[in-house]
């Protein structure tokens, strides 16, 4: 199968950013399915301890698609540098694949 499938996560702050975002790679089909749950983050910006309520966003998507991708959520997104961060899927269901690769462009 190589890295032809991928799992794009990316965080965001407000439910009303996972709409935007997820509707905008829905409409430009650069994505199958993107989920959302809400989470705790910690981290460090700059020099800052930070916790954080946010939505974390797992996208479904073609490996081939990514780049497209990358750019429609920096383009909706709030945060000065958004996590995105592409995780290759190396095997899974064939349907389930398959419907991946039918519904993107």
């Amino acid at each position: 199968m190589g890295n032809q499938y991928s799992l794009v996560i990316t965080t965001v702050s407000s439910s009303e950013e996972v709409e935007k975002i997820a509707k905008a790679l829905l409409s430009q089909q650069l994505a199958a399915c993107v989920q959302s749950t809400a989470i705790k983050s910690y981290y460090t910006w700059k020099g800052k301890m930070n916790v954080d309520n946010e939505q974390i966003l797992l996208i479904k998507c073609k490996h081939s698609d990514f780049n497209q991708l990358q750019q429609c959520i920096k383009q909706n997104h709030s945060y000065e540098v958004p996590e995105i961060i592409e995780l290759p899927i190396t095997d899974g269901l064939p349907e389930y694949l398959n419907w991946i690769n039918e519904v993107t462009q």
